[in-house]
C-alpha cells in the first residue's frame, strides 16, 4: 500500500530529506523542477509554443521560476514569467531562483494587482502561484487573478497542486481556484485527487518521483492508503494441486425479481468466473429458465412465498441485493439473515431496505461488506454535503461495527475495521454502465467463499474489477458489465503469476 499524506506531513518529509540525504533545499527544489519539466515535455514537446508561468513568492513560486529556467534551457524561446506580487513575504529559495532567472534574461512581468494582467499571449500556462498549504477558498486579489487566468481558457499545468485547491479535507462546493488540464505533483498524489470534487480543479494528475525519503513517508501516521499492483499479487490465493470444488467454497447469491433478473444473472456469472467452487442463486421461480440458459453451471434455489433460507450455515458466503426488489418479504429475509449473525455482502436493494430499517443496520454482523454508491450511502447514513464527509462517516461505521464499507466511485474508498481508508485506483468512465455493481457483488461473494477475509476480498475485488474495465477500455469506448465479468478470470490469472 502506498502511504498518502497531508500537505503538512509532506513538508515534514521535505525537511527530513533535506537533513538526512543531505541536500540543500534549493537543490531539492531544482530536482522537483527537473522532474516536472521532464513530465511536461513528454506531451508538450513543441518548443515553439508560448508559455506563461505564473509564480507566487513562496516555494511553489520558486518551483515555477526553476521550471521557467529549465524550459528555456530545453529550447523554449517564448517563456514569460508573471510574478504575483500580492505579498511582502517571499521564501529564500524563491529569492535565489529569481536571481538565477534574472541572469538568464527571461521575460518577466510583475503583477501588483489583478487589473495589471493584460494581453497575455500564451498557448500554455504553468500555475505556480500558491502551493498545497491552503485550507480556505481564495479571496481578494488571488481570487480575482485566478478568475482572469481561467477566463483565458488555455491549457494549464499546475505545479504540485492547482492554486486554490485543498490537498485534503472537505472541498467547497463553489471551487474558485485554478482549473488545470493537468497537475504534476511531487512524490505522492494529494489525497483529495481521489474525490469527485477534484474534477473541478484538475482533469488529470501525474506523480513524479523526486527521491524523498520513502522510509520516513511510510513511518508517518495516516488513515489513507493507495492500493498498488504488488498488493494484489501478494493477496491472490493460488490454486494448488488436489484441490476441488469444495475447496473453493459454496456461495449463495440472493438476487433477482420477476422484473429484474439481469442483475442476478450478472452477479451469478461474476461469482462463477471469479472462482467460487459452487454457486447457488436464490431467485424467483420465474427466473429459472433465464438462469439455466445464461449460466448453467450455477445451481438454483427458488424463493418460496416466505423467502426463507432454511440453513444459511451450509454456505461459505452469502450476498444479497442485486435486482432483489423492495418488498416486505425481502425485508423479512434480510432481517433473518442479519439475525443469523453470518457475515454478508449487502448491495443494491438490500441496502435500500437497510435505509428504511436503521435497527437492522445497527445489527450488521462483523465481517460483512456493504457496497453503496453515493445515493445509497446517503439513504443509509443521512445526507452529506461532501465526499470527504461521506468517507469520514464510512470510516466511523466500519470501525464501530467491524464491517467493510466500499463507497463506490471512480476511485472507490474501501473503509476497513482498522479505521484505514484503502483507495482503489483502477476503473474508468468507460465503465459507466448499468450492472457494474452487480458484477462487483458477485466478485466479492466468490472471494469470500474462497476464504479471503472481508478486507482482502474488498481490496482484491475492487482492484480486479477495475483492472478488467481498464483492459477493455483500452480498445472500447464503453465497457458492458457482461464483458467485464468475462474478463475477471484473466485478471485473476495475471495476478496469480501465470502470465
Amino acid at each position: 500500500m502506498q502511504t498518502l499524506l497531508t500537505s503538512a506531513q509532506m513538508r515534514q518529509v521535505d525537511e527530513f530529506t533535506i537533513t538526512q540525504q543531505p541536500i540543500a533545499s534549493i537543490d531539492l527544489m531544482e530536482k522537483a523542477a527537473r522532474a516536472f519539466v521532464k513530465c511536461f515535455l513528454k506531451t508538450e514537446f513543441n518548443a515553439s509554443k508560448r508559455v506563461a508561468v505564473f509564480c507566487g513568492k513562496g516555494n511553489n513560486g520558486g518551483d515555477g521560476l526553476a521550471i521557467a529556467h529549465l524550459l528555456l534551457n530545453n529550447g523554449y524561446e517564448n517563456v514569460k514569467v508573471y510574478i504575483v506580487n500580492f505579498s511582502t513575504k517571499q521564501s529564500d529559495d524563491f529569492t535565489i531562483n529569481l536571481q538565477r532567472l534574472d541572469e538568464s534574461k527571461c521575460k518577466k512581468v510583475i503583477i501588483n494587482h489583478p487589473t495589471e494582467l493584460k494581453n497575455v499571449k500564451a498557448d500554455l500556462i504553468i500555475d505556480a502561484i500558491l502551493g498545497s498549504g491552503l485550507n480556505k477558498p481564495l479571496t481578494a486579489e488571488y481570487e480575482a487573478l485566478v478568475k482572469l487566468i481561467n477566463k483565458l481558457q488555455k491549457k494549464v499545468y499546475a505545479v504540485d497542486v492547482p492554486t486554490g485547491f485543498f490537498a485534503e479535507g472537505a472541498l467547497p462546493k463553489d471551487y474558485n481556484g485554478i482549473k488545470a488540464f493537468k497537475t504534476i505533483c511531487f512524490q505522492r498524489p494529494k489525497i483529495n485527487f481521489f474525490f469527485p470534487e477534484s474534477a473541478n480543479a484538475t482533469a488529470l494528475y501525474e506523480v513524479v518521483d523526486i527521491a524523498l525519503e520513502e522510509t520516513f513517508i511510510d513511518s508517518l501516521p495516516t488513515d489513507f492508503y493507495l492500493t498498488e499492483h504488488a498488493d494484489i499479487s501478494k493477496l491472490i490465493q493460488h490454486r494448488k494441486p488436489f484441490t476441488h470444488k469444495g475447496t473453493y467454497g459454496h456461495a449463495l447469491l440472493i438476487a433477482g425479481s420477476a422484473e429484474a433478473m439481469g442483475a442476478a444473472l450478472l452477479s451469478a456469472k461474476a461469482c462463477l468466473l471469479t472462482g467460487a467452487g459452487l454457486t447457488t442463486a436464490c431467485i424467483p421461480a420465474s427466473g429459472l429458465t433465464a438462469l439455466n440458459s445464461a449460466v448453467p453451471e450455477v445451481m438454483s434455489l427458488t424463493r418460496d412465498e416466505y423467502t426463507r433460507i432454511e440453513n444459511p450455515t451450509k454456505y461459505k458466503a452469502i450476498a444479497i441485493g442485486p435486482g432483489l426488489g423492495i418488498t416486505s418479504l425481502n425485508e423479512k429475509l434480510l432481517e433473518s439473515l442479519i439475525l443469523s449473525a453470518r457475515p454478508l455482502v449487502i448491495d443494491a436493494d438490500a441496502i435500500n431496505i437497510l435505509g428504511e430499517r436503521p435497527d437492522l443496520l445497527e445489527k450488521l454482523p462483523a465481517g460483512s461488506i456493504i457496497t453503496p454508491h453515493v445515493k445509497e450511502f446517503d439513504r443509509l447514513f443521512g445526507e452529506h454535503d461532501t465526499w470527504w464527509e461521506r468517507v469520514q462517516t464510512a470510516k466511523t461505521w466500519s470501525k464501530k461495527k467491524q464491517i467493510v464499507v466500499v463507497l463506490k466511485n471512480q476511485f472507490s474508498f474501501v473503509c476497513v475495521p482498522t479505521g484505514k481508508v484503502l483507495i482503489n485506483p483502477t476503473g474508468n468512465p468507460a465503465m459507466a454502465q448499468g450492472g457494474m455493481g452487480d458484477v462487483l457483488t458477485g466478485v466479492l461473494l466468490a472471494l469470500l467463499a474462497q476464504g479471503y477475509t472481508a478486507t482482502d476480498a474488498a481490496v482484491v475485488g475492487c482492484y480486479i474489477h477495475g483492472r478488467a474495465g481498464d483492459y477493455l477500455a483500452a480498445e472500447q469506448f464503453v465497457v458492458t458489465a457482461s464483458q467485464l465479468a468475462e474478463r475477471v478470470p484473466f485478471e485473476m490469472r495475471i495476478f496469480a503469476g501465470k502470465d
